[in-house]
């Protein structure tokens, strides 16, 4: 089986890509049916730069930009089964550039689309989506059917695409399936393009000795999942049958709602007061509108019946960055002692 990931340089694309290699291969078939996974026999990395490939004999790694349609048809044939999406101009790049967030956010998964409508083989796509699709007067809790209302140009991009897929998918053209991720964090590395990097940057950069600016107040909510948690809700998003999903294309996927001022406390409790003495507070007007028009709750029965995975806490979120990019183990100072915050799981 042929699996191509879009973005496949990016940071989510080279975690999941790990994944997939390890664990070889996809259920193509509903639980139940007897039917054993299907091993991957190529995975297909595509992004506008080289990407790092692990070293697996499996691998193919593409340089390409996703906008050209002979680009996407070199990678895309009749033996690609599945295709994660995650190729995007993230937030505040997007709000900056219109017309790059537009390109390549809207023009180019319509392309990809189109592609795989041409070669008639119905593959799943799986689409990363935000919540930045909401926006306006929400309910403290988002539900299913809230109405989509977006206050960025990133928001109204991704539920563009979200669209353009459901009714691919209705079609017949493709067996589509979007997951609406809350922020990723705690991501390694360094700030992104995303209204949302703060999110990652008030824990990772205190705890690496730098300093990091907060554009929002303390008061912020936010919605959060780990990066680990991320990778295995993309992996389910690739195996769920579409029966299950029925004519409704799109999850919620689980996420953790906490606050700016929570996450400080945290980074106290893992850090001490010095690494929380390297967080500056100045404040972004831009950014925080982006940031405050997201829900910072929502409803995820349908995900948990669907058996996405979750999160158990900011605690747990912690705790991961700890264990997966510092090595909590061998560096005892950093690792995290049992917390008594109060979290909500949604």
């Amino acid at each position: 089986m042929k699996v191509l990931i879009t973005g496949g340089a990016g940071f989510l694309g080279q975690r999941l890509a790990r994944e997939l290699l390890a664990r070889g291969a996809l259920r193509m078939a509903p639980q139940g049916a007897g039917a054993a996974p299907e091993p991957i026999t190529e995975l297909v990395l595509l992004d506008m730069t080289q990407a790092t490939g692990p070293d697996d004999a499996r691998v193919r790694v593409e340089v390409g930009d996703i906008t050209q349609r002979e680009v996407l048809e070199r990678v895309i044939d009749a033996e690609t089964a599945v295709i994660f999406h995650l190729a995007a101009i993230l937030s505040s790049e997007a709000e900056a550039d219109f017309e790059l967030g537009m390109r390549i956010n809207v023009d180019a998964t319509r392309t990809l689309l189109d592609v795989c409508r041409a070669r008639g083989h119905k593959p799943r796509v799986v689409f990363t989506s935000s919540v930045a699709v909401y926006g306006g007067e929400l309910p403290e809790e988002v539900q299913d059917d809230t109405a989509l209302n977006p206050e960025s140009s990133y928001g109204t991009q991704k539920a563009i695409a979200e669209l353009l897929l459901c009714d691919y998918s209705r079609r017949g053209f493709v067996d589509g399936r979007a997951l609406r991720l809350p922020t990723v964090s705690v991501r390694p590395g360094k700030p992104n393009g995303a209204a949302s990097s703060f999110a990652s940057a008030i824990m990772r950069e205190p705890l690496n000795g730098e300093t990091t600016v907060c554009p929002v107040s303390g008061a912020t909510p936010v919605l959060l999942i780990s990066p680990r948690m991320a990778i295995q809700c993309l992996v389910a998003g690739g195996e769920i049958d579409a029966a299950a999903l029925g004519e409704r294309r799109i999850v919620n996927l689980p996420g953790i709602s906490t606050s700016v001022d929570e996450m400080v406390e945290t980074l106290s409790q893992v850090g001490g007061p010095a690494a929380v003495a390297r967080v500056a507070w100045e404040p972004d007007a831009t950014v925080e509108r982006i940031v405050c028009s997201w829900p910072a709750s929502w409803n995820t029965k349908r995900a948990r019946a669907l058996h996405f995975p979750a999160d158990a806490s900011y605690h747990a979120i912690v705790q991961a960055y700890l264990e997966d990019e510092l090595n909590a183990r061998k560096v005892p100072h950093l690792r995290l002692p049992h917390l008594h915050l109060p979290h909500k799981r949604h």
